[in-house]
């Protein structure tokens, strides 16, 4: 749960990396958002938010997307505007996924990798992503409503650091399952 006194409303989440070593094909890294209803807050996503794709509200955008990690700072980055949500949306998981183009990538086999979930000013999360090394997608942080039937409830964020040897598109659909 959140230390701010008030839950979350609008959050960016943001993902650095290095370029790969000269002459080797580029990592790719990219975020993912999944967006599940009150009625099934760990079934099936209702919707998925990644680099070629939007929310259909409007409320999740990603505002930059690399294919390669190269620029200085975060490469990638993504809105959610919690409070704008629908009631019937309950939980929103965000995750990182390594594309696999150039054969069988991990987090710890890319240079600098670091994820950033930040409230105004304030930083919820900042992580090396040290503890999925080994993973080829990671959820990162996932934002709960209680009650969600009711659009005045609070969103809460949680970290949720847990990664998984998938490759991207399977990740979008189990990314937000109940842990085992």
């Amino acid at each position: 749960m959140s230390g701010l006194n008030k839950g979350v409303g609008k959050v960016e989440v943001s993902l650095k990396w290095d370029p790969s070593p000269a002459g080797a094909p580029a990592h790719d890294l990219d975020l993912v958002a999944a967006v599940y209803t009150a009625d099934a807050p760990y079934g099936p996503p209702a919707y998925l938010v990644h680099f070629d794709s939007r929310s259909p509200d409007g409320t999740i955008t990603l505002h930059r997307d690399s294919r390669t990690g190269q620029g200085l700072g975060y490469d990638e980055s993504m809105t959610l505007e919690l409070t704008r949500l629908a009631p019937r949306y309950a939980r929103v998981v965000v995750g990182v996924a390594v594309q696999q183009g150039g054969g069988r990538l991990t987090f710890g086999q890319v240079a600098r990798t670091g994820v950033r979930v930040r409230e105004g000013y304030t930083d919820l999360l900042d992580d090396g992503l040290a503890s999925v090394a080994d993973a080829t997608a990671a959820t990162v942080a996932e934002f709960v409503r209680e009650g969600a039937s009711d659009a005045s409830e609070e969103w809460d964020f949680r970290p949720l650091l847990r990664g998984f040897d998938i490759d991207p598109s399977t990740f979008g659909t189990v990314m937000g399952a109940r842990p085992a």
